[in-house]
């Protein structure tokens, strides 16, 4: 008696194991014929006994699973069941579900950059954020997750996602892994240069390159900065930028991004005093002390400003935004003097110090003139500076010159 139930038994247990590889061979036909909502009711049902088969079915199981939910318009969330198939079939052996768990990465980074040039980040932040699942060592997903989530101002998320990448320490610089798409012609990112090196054997990708990044950890502290900024949280602002500056004391960019978190904060001095600290720390940066200087414009002191966006010309002597703020700056002065003018009455007294301040005013004009040549020099196009040099050639008497001004404004 006991030997027929045990024969019954097994007896069953084939027949299942039967049904299953029925239902799974059935998925392998409906994906074959694009049908892929049957695929995966297939699926659904073999999975419920999937333990009956051996493991070579298991691997096809998985497989397959993996094509029907990575098949057209799939979502972020059928792309991560599909790459966790993939990833579980690969396990087992399979060197097609390898290779399509690395195209499937890729296309799902792709289409994140399409989601995001269509301006939908949300969708974006979904599929980058499931990129950074599928490869927690991708860290570089998280932070773009982060940016799109920015862009869609769902702030309390993309500042979870900050928070995370801060207590990872994330630094982010490093090497980019590249290729040209050969259908698109465009340079696309891979995640790491084994998918990539994949990619360029199907043929599909060629050109493969290396690029430079830079470090994140500035922009992921003014990140965090302005979004605690906006909500007011400015306890939290500056706990999280102390935190990053701690492990990371030498960081300028780090600097840089505390001088901006106390400018949005409104303590412009203090922003002043920590640009400084990074102008010491990296004396080769013209931006740091371009933005010296506008800030020095914006609390009254110009001299210093001028001072210092002169710094940034002899670093980068075609640096035109810094020339331009100069010429604003130096152009500033005007106005002390034009309001004495006007307020001045008719008096011999009067009309001898009106003299003094109009040569005062065109002291200015030859002063910023230099400058001024320059920026055109540099920049022929820019239709606000060629105005200003015409009527400052106008002012001073040189009306050649302020015609040869008019003529390029006219062209």
């Amino acid at each position: 008696m006991k030997t027929n139930i045990v024969t019954v038994a097994l007896s069953l247990l084939t027949m299942a194991a039967v049904a299953q590889k029925d239902q799974i061979k059935n998925a392998e036909d409906f994906i074959e014929d694009g049908q892929y909502a049957k695929a995966k009711e297939q699926l659904k049902i073999a999975e419920a006994k999937l333990g009956e088969v051996n493991d070579k079915w298991q691997e096809r199981f998985y497989l397959y699973k993996g094509q029907a939910y990575s098949a057209e318009n799939a979502t972020a969330e059928d792309m991560k069941t599909a790459a966790m198939a993939y990833e579980k079939a690969a396990e087992m052996g399979s060197d097609d579900a390898q290779e399509a768990l690395m195209k499937l990465k890729n296309n799902l980074i792709q289409s994140a950059i399409q989601d995001q040039n269509a301006q939908k980040f949300s969708s974006a932040a979904d599929k980058l954020y499931t990129s950074y699942q599928l490869s927690t060592t991708d860290t570089i997903y998280l932070y773009y997750a982060a940016n799109n989530l920015v862009q869609a101002q769902d702030y309390d998320k993309a500042v979870e996602y900050l928070e995370m990448l801060n207590e990872m320490d994330y630094d982010g610089s490093g090497k980019e892994f590249v290729a040209v798409n050969v259908e698109s012609g465009e340079e696309e990112v891979f995640g790491s240069k084994e998918q990539r090196d994949l990619m360029v054997k199907t043929s599909e990708y060629k050109d493969p390159s290396v690029r430079e990044i830079p470090s994140k950890k500035g922009d992921i502290a003014q990140l965090i900065a302005r979004i605690y900024i906006s909500q007011k949280k400015y306890d939290k602002a500056i706990a999280s930028m102390d935190k990053a500056k701690s492990t990371n004391p030498d960081d300028v960019s780090l600097l840089l991004a505390e001088a901006n978190m106390y400018y949005q904060m409104g303590e412009v001095e203090k922003a002043i005093e920590i640009l400084e600290e990074a102008a010491t720390k990296d004396p080769n940066d013209p931006t740091t002390f371009n933005n010296i200087a506008l800030m020095y414009s914006e609390v009254g002191k110009p001299e210093l400003a001028i001072e210092k966006f002169k710094k940034a010309l002899e670093i980068k002597p075609e640096y035109n935004d810094a020339r331009i703020n100069l010429i604003a700056t130096i152009l500033g002065k005007e106005r002390v003097l034009i309001d004495e003018m006007n307020n001045l009455g008719m008096s011999k007294k009067d009309n001898a110090r009106y003299d003094e301040l109009a040569e005062e005013r065109k002291e200015l004009y030859r002063e910023v003139l230099p400058y001024l040549e320059k920026a055109i020099e540099v920049d022929p196009s820019n239709q606000d500076v060629i105005k200003t040099a015409m009527n400052i050639y106008s002012n001073l008497g040189k009306q050649d010159k302020a015609d040869e001004m008019k003529a390029k404004l006219n062209q």
